[in-house]
């Protein structure tokens, strides 16, 4: 018998796999964190699998999401990885993860960890909501919204509140599978 998920998951298996392993699994890991919120940034407009697809890409475009070399890439850089069809090729969401590599090192060096940081939101551990569909599921919360203003108060950009809810139920701050996925109880 096939398990149940999540109605987005669909039947993709990169979709699956993304479900099943990672997407509301608490995450406490300022590497995974800050690839997180830089994919997220990217989906802006777009589809979540078109972004998964493309992740391998940004990995080795970006230094495997590596903040500190990320931070130092030079403006040439950054249009050379423009012209790489394997990412969404949008100079400003390009651009970003830069500008968010930089604010990410400054909340590392001023909080301890971006994980300490941004897991305050929550007060460290996750929120578990009860939605029965997919349908019931929010955009963005008043806390999404807190959590964006604050993010981009630091610096950072392409982290607006359905962006940051987005990278919230990622994360694994806020357990949004529904009540008859198998991932719910988990």
């Amino acid at each position: 018998m096939e398990k149940k998920r999540c109605a987005w998951s669909t039947s993709d298996a990169l979709y699956i796999k993304y479900h099943d392993e990672e997407w509301g699994a608490p995450n406490y890991d300022d590497d995974y964190l800050f690839e997180m919120i830089c994919l997220e940034g990217q989906q802006a407009g777009l589809t979540w699998i078109t972004i998964l697809k493309k992740r391998e890409n940004y990995r080795r475009l970006f230094a495997g999401f590596n903040a500190e070399s990320i931070a130092n890439f030079s403006d040439d850089y950054l249009e050379q990885i423009l012209l790489n069809k394997g990412i969404i090729r949008n100079r400003l969401k390009v651009f970003a993860i830069r500008k968010n590599a930089i604010a990410f090192l400054k909340i590392q060096k001023e909080q301890g960890s971006f994980s300490s940081y941004i897991w305050s939101f929550v007060g460290g551990k996750p929120i578990t909501n009860n939605f029965e569909s997919m349908d019931d599921l929010p955009a963005k919360t008043s806390l999404s919204i807190q959590m964006s203003k604050q993010l981009k108060k630091c610096g950072f950009t392409f982290v607006g509140g359905t962006i940051c809810y987005a990278f919230m139920q990622a994360s694994g701050m806020v357990n949004d599978h529904t009540k008859d996925c198998y991932k719910y109880h988990q």
